[in-house]
């Protein structure tokens, strides 16, 4: 499964891999692989098709 996000520093989409199995909510720091800016993402898992992921500045 994956997922995308929006850095929350440059704006650019970023897409991710979701581990289903660390829980249906999540949150971890992740470098943007573009602007290299560090993003506390959160993810909450709906179901087995839909995620929701949010970004913001660490």
């Amino acid at each position: 499964m994956e997922t995308s996000y929006l850095c929350d520093s440059c704006g650019e989409e970023i897409v991710i891999p979701v581990d289903a199995s660390a829980g249906d909510r999540q949150s971890f720091v992740e470098d943007c692989p573009v602007c290299c800016c560090p993003n506390v993402i959160t993810l909450e898992i709906l179901d087995s098709t839909n995620v929701s992921a949010q970004a913001r500045r660490e």
